[in-house]
């Protein structure tokens, strides 16, 4: 009896040191890089080993892992070489199974799981997760999101699978730059799995493109998702299509892209900035150079089907180029759109090509800009020089008119001044014999008075002469 306590109790003090241990063991841990096949031979070793705190990074370094992994530690899983990194599931259960919160996979080829519903390239049931920049093909599910919230599924090229994404159960994960492509189903969205957002994918010649009753997000309110199938135009010329992409009666991609979304990352002053392109054209080989006297240059090859017209929205972070911009194709300027989405912080400019094959360089530079400052104010003052030019020459012609109008009118008062003249001899004239007339009547008028009076005066003396005639021979009685 009393050896059998006394071992307890020993067994109970061991525990209870090996929990000390433990906390001790946590408080120091610091995160650490785990190389493998160097320092563990499997990928699941590794995670075994891992520190459950400290979020170790395991390097995996290329050639080809036949392993069934579970990620039940928050680590991060990063491949050495996307293509050459491979993860092969055996044809048996899902490749990988994430349990743990906030692990990253990034840098793998991903393939071959089993064929039972569930098993899938990538079979995540945590949260805060993200998969991205892999290779995730033929397997039954290529990425799997089991009841779980914001994880992040971006940069994956998905293909040859059953499903590519299956979401069931999950709701707002972000599903974002992928290119998933000729699998039987793109996406299916299973079972109360809303409020996703779903943008900058490609979607290309999948069966069926989306599955699903769910309602979610198909645009970052500026670009939406491209669709082989999409029949409709860009008349405007934005590389956004001008009719929405129609999914089923509760979805619909509002902004469906005119190309395939590509995303490049370039480090600049210890930063990481983003290019994102839309092109109908294969894009390759971007490369960024500063240039302090020329300008910051932002160089790629575009290579498309002959005959065919190539078009290209390019969206470039403001830090790295903030001034006026140039686009050469071949040495050969064209001169793009800077589309009204563009803001303080990212550029959006748009421009076409005819097809081969080509390389495309942009060019910002303050001198540049100063350039077409000057040049802009100088345009403003020859259409101001231009305006007031014109409205000199209009005034001119008014004046000409009204000096004709003048002219004229001085022609007529002329030629009434001389009819008035005239007139007013006539009437001088006019008057002078009226004058005239007045003074011979009135002559004539006196002269008949006189001859009046003559004849008045004969009259009356002759009367009065016969009177006293007659009285005198008048008998007496």
């Amino acid at each position: 009896m009393k050896r059998t306590t006394l071992t307890s109790f020993a067994i109970l003090c061991l525990l209870t040191a090996l929990v000390l241990m433990g906390h001790r063991t946590s408080a120091q841990e610091s995160p650490r890089v785990i190389h493998v096949p160097t320092d563990y031979p499997t990928i699941q070793e590794a995670i075994d080993n891992a520190y459950i705190h400290s979020k170790d990074t395991i390097f995996v370094h290329k050639r080809t892992y036949y392993e069934n992994i579970i990620v039940y530690k928050s680590v991060s899983l990063l491949g050495e070489d996307r293509d050459l990194t491979i993860i092969d599931g055996g044809g048996n259960r899902s490749v990988i199974s994430v349990a743990a919160s906030n692990v990253t996979i990034k840098g793998f080829t991903i393939r071959n799981s089993g064929s039972a519903y569930s098993d899938s390239g990538i079979y995540i049931s945590s949260s805060g997760n993200n998969v991205s920049n892999n290779t995730i093909t033929n397997n039954t599910r290529g990425v799997r999101l089991y009841s779980c919230s914001n994880n992040i599924v971006s940069g994956n090229d998905i293909s040859s699978n059953n499903i590519a994404i299956h979401l069931l159960y999950s709701k707002d994960n972000t599903i974002s730059g992928n290119t998933i492509s000729n699998n039987i189903n793109g996406i299916r969205l299973d079972y109360f799995s809303d409020n996703n957002t779903i943008y900058h994918n490609n979607f290309i010649g999948n069966i069926n493109q989306i599955r699903g009753e769910s309602t979610n997000i198909w645009d970052d309110t500026i670009e939406g998702n491209q669709w082989s199938d999409y029949i409709g135009q860009d008349i405007n010329e934005d590389g956004i299509g001008d009719h929405p992409y129609v999914i089923d009666m509760n979805n619909q991609d509002n902004r469906p892209l005119m190309g395939n979304f590509a995303d490049f990352s370039l480090t600049w002053q210890g930063k990481t900035h983003k290019i994102t392109t839309i092109s109908n054209s294969r894009i390759s080989n971007l490369t960024f150079e500063i240039g302090t006297k020329t300008g910051n240059r932002l160089s790629f090859d575009v290579v498309g089907e002959n005959g065919t017209l190539g078009l290209c929205r390019i969206m470039i972070p403001t830090q790295l180029m903030n001034y006026s911009y140039i686009v050469f194709v071949d040495g050969k300027e064209t001169i793009p759109t800077l589309l009204d989405v563009s803001n303080e912080t990212h550029a959006y400019l748009y421009f076409t090509y005819a097809h081969s094959s080509h390389t495309i360089t942009i060019i910002s530079s303050k001198l540049l800009y100063l350039h077409n400052e000057l040049l802009n104010e100088y345009l403003e003052l020859q259409i101001d020089f231009h305006n007031l030019n014109s409205t000199y020459y209009e005034l001119f012609d008014a004046y000409i008119e009204v000096l004709g109008n003048y002219s004229q009118l001085l022609e007529r008062y002329s030629a009434l001044n001389a009819s008035y003249q005239e007139h007013l001899l006539e009437y001088y004239e006019l008057q002078a014999n009226h004058t005239s007339l007045l003074l011979e009547q009135a002559q004539n008028i006196r002269s008949l008075m006189y001859v009046f009076i003559a004849t008045t005066t004969i009259f009356i003396a002759a009367t009065v002469y016969l009177s006293t005639h007659a009285h005198k021979k008048a008998p007496r009685s």
